[in-house]
């Protein structure tokens, strides 16, 4: 069996951790000074779990996929490994003209969370999502004239790419309440070599690929379940708001509720995967059979789809039965401590702990498995100093998808580095909760005032997850 390496812009990083009201699983909140139970997450992605903390954590297939579903899950990761190349080759052609990289594991490395580059370093894990104001006619965001919405860095020969990024950072220190400074590193983005001038007002959102295991138990979810958690208005006065986003579903012809993506603009695992082939890759597919150079001379539909549907179907299906990688240390005594810093200081009411799938009609071995991926799938505020400013369908500048906790201690032991949130700004959890504004800004300031031990033991226990 090839190691499961991995594919597209999906779902993960630490996007409002510690937002929250700690809940049992009847979502009653739990008292002050209670621990949560360890059992509503020792088995993370219920029959699903792996026991492994190696490299390949994130990379293992389901332990209870049947005989021909294996099968299918091979067959999807063969596709996730293949590198595309220029027409007109045998075997893999269709890549660009213009791209962003030539597979989906040179994003996803070990199915794993992107990075961003380092200096002087080209883009290989994060990129641009671009836009202007207004909405498309499906109402997501309007593209940029001659652009479309993202910047691909690199092109064949004989195309000129849409242009380069460079990040930049400066440093701001924050103090805890007993003195302890947490550098953060604020970023901005200067885009450069454009084959073309850019209009003025082009709005800018960076993304690094997220982990792509799980995927299939959030998809699972009904649609009831994850709206049972909204709470637009904020009727219930906790300061936390809660809502869905609709997208637009390209086979169902209609909005839908966006499940996946930084902003959930995705409505579900075979669109994100064949929008990720067309905008990451170049490679179209029946679902998106325009090449992603809008604007181009000479560039737009091909004569048939780069990618069939079967192949489609089987990049889907990876990431759909990807096993989730099992807590660790749940008995330790600083990780029981860091379970109840973690409800105390505000948890479920935003990284919910437990979450039920419903029917999974592609993969039945995902019916009906209580799970614990610490996520609302909903859209929250998160302030202004996370704030992208460039709304998605319903999202807006300011607000991002809670990102699943499940698996995030093994980020450095699969990835080799550790970054967090939708640009990679953090690089400790510490960081990633002290950039946490909007709704979770109380929840951030009680993680502030928390002593040395309390802060050891809330991050023993995201560790542990």
């Amino acid at each position: 069996m090839s190691r499961c390496f991995s594919s597209f812009l999906i779902c993960s990083a630490v996007c409002c951790t510690l937002l929250l009201q700690a809940c049992s699983d009847d979502n009653q909140p739990i008292g002050s000074g209670q621990e949560p139970g360890a059992e509503d997450y020792m088995h993370a992605g219920g029959a699903t779990t792996v026991q492994l903390a190696s490299s390949h954590a994130y990379s293992q297939p389901a332990p209870n996929l049947s005989a021909q579903s294996l099968s299918l899950h091979l067959d999807g990761d063969r596709s996730f490994e293949q590198t595309f190349v220029t027409a007109p080759a045998s075997a893999n052609a269709g890549l660009g003209p213009m791209f962003n990289n030539t597979s989906c594991i040179s994003c996803h490395v070990r199915d794993g969370r992107g990075r961003p580059p380092l200096p002087g370093e080209e883009a290989a894990s994060m990129l641009l999502r671009i836009s202007v104001q207004g909405h498309n006619t499906h109402g997501g965001p309007a593209a940029v004239p001659g652009y479309g919405n993202q910047l691909q860095t690199r092109a064949i020969i004989g195309t000129q790419s849409k242009g380069r990024f460079i990040v930049e950072y400066s440093e701001r220190i924050e103090y805890m309440k007993d003195g302890t400074p947490v550098s953060l590193r604020v970023p901005s983005y200067i885009i450069t070599s454009t084959y073309t001038a850019l209009p003025t007002g082009v709005l800018v959102s960076p993304r690094i690929a997220p982990p792509v295991f799980g995927l299939g138990l959030l998809e699972a979810v009904s649609e009831a379940d994850v709206l049972r958690y909204a709470d637009e208005q904020d009727a219930n006065g906790d300061g936390i708001s809660g809502r869905a986003n609709y997208v637009w579903d390209v086979l169902a012809g209609k909005p839908a509720l966006g499940r996946f993506g930084w902003k959930a603009n995705q409505p579900s695992l075979l669109q994100q995967a064949a929008a990720a082939y067309n905008g990451d890759m170049g490679i179209t597919t029946s679902m998106f059979p325009k090449e992603n150079c809008e604007g181009v001379p000479g560039c737009g539909e091909t004569s048939s789809p780069d990618l069939d549907d079967e192949t489609l179907r089987a990049t889907a299906f990876y990431t759909q039965s990807l096993a989730v990688p099992a807590p660790r240390n749940t008995d330790d005594k600083r990780v029981r401590r860091g379970r109840v810093v973690f409800a105390n200081a505000g948890c479920a009411s935003c990284h919910r702990p437990t979450m039920l799938a419903g029917q999974a009609k592609d993969a039945p071995e995902l019916s009906g498995q209580k799970f614990s991926a610490f996520t609302d799938m909903l859209l929250h505020d998160m302030g202004s100093e996370l704030a992208d400013n460039r709304p998605d369908f319903l999202a807006t500048g300011r607000e991002w998808r809670t990102a699943p906790l499940w698996g995030i201690g093994l980020v450095r032991v699969v990835n080799g580095y550790e970054v967090y949130l939708h640009d990679g700004r953090a690089r400790s959890l510490m960081e990633a909760i002290m950039w946490h504004g909007g709704e979770a800004e109380q929840s951030r300031e009680q993680v502030r005032t928390l002593s040395a031990e309390d802060r050891d033991a809330l991050l023993a226990f995201l560790a542990s997850l």
